[in-house]
């Protein structure tokens, strides 16, 4: 087993962004660097590079993310953008959605130990929550899976007209133009490439947007989604 490295110092600029939540921040990349590498969460490799690569990557995601929104973190894994969303910004309704146990069982611990009231954790694969979670305004993600398999899980969690937010790298715009297609057919009305964090990050981080019409999922996944609605539907009467 290879030893993690050791955790260097919350950079200054991590005070400025993290502000009255900046103690809670240096928790979060605490337990990431001690339980998140023996749980398996994090590559001991990764802990030299938490605060840079990983929290500020993610907290600039805020940016972009519209005021007094639901957000649905798809494949949270060790909370990363969730928690470090969460932390930043306090006006937002949050769900981590993750399938394994053992990641729910620590989102749950960070949750509960840094008091995110506005946090909930829900385990289960985006295709299996459909029509039992309420829909999203957003949905994020960080590497988890190629754009077009990423816009399949997530863009049919929304609501009409919300917007996915997925954290990319510098092959971004290559992926937007692979995924075109499966995009148009899942109902995205338009699609950006916006660069996050100046001043904060360097390099800047890269975030893929992907905006839907009335039908998120588009016709495909219309049947679907009314069918698992009137599933829970059922389940509630009984």
């Amino acid at each position: 087993m290879t030893e993690a490295a050791e955790l260097p110092p919350a950079p200054e600029v991590a005070r400025e962004v993290f502000g009255d939540r900046f103690g809670d921040a240096v928790r979060y990349v605490e337990l990431l660097a001690e339980a998140g590498v023996q749980r398996g969460l994090i590559g001991p490799r990764e802990v030299p590079r938490l605060w840079e690569r990983h929290m500020l990557n993610c907290a600039v995601l805020s940016e972009v993310v519209p005021e007094g929104v639901t957000v649905c973190d798809v494949g949270s894994g060790a909370g990363l953008p969730g928690i470090p969303l969460a932390l930043v910004r306090e006006d937002l309704k949050i769900t981590l959605l993750e399938p394994l146990l053992r990641r729910t069982n620590f989102l749950t611990e960070v949750v509960e130990l840094l008091g995110l009231d506005h946090v909930t954790v829900a385990r289960g694969r985006a295709e299996e929550v459909m029509g039992t979670m309420p829909p999203v305004h957003v949905v994020t993600a960080r590497a988890v899976a190629p754009l077009d398999r990423l816009a399949t899980w997530g863009i049919p969690l929304l609501r009409p007209y919300g917007e996915m937010l997925a954290l990319k790298g510098d092959a971004a715009e290559e992926e937007l133009k692979s995924a075109s297609a499966a995009l148009s057919k899942l109902g995205a009305v338009g699609t950006s490439i916006l660069h996050v964090g100046e001043g904060v990050v360097d390099p800047l981080s890269t975030v893929v947007r992907v905006e839907v019409g009335e039908s998120p999922g588009g016709v495909r996944f219309a049947a679907k989604r009314a069918k698992a609605a009137r599933t829970s539907r059922t389940r509630r009467r009984r």
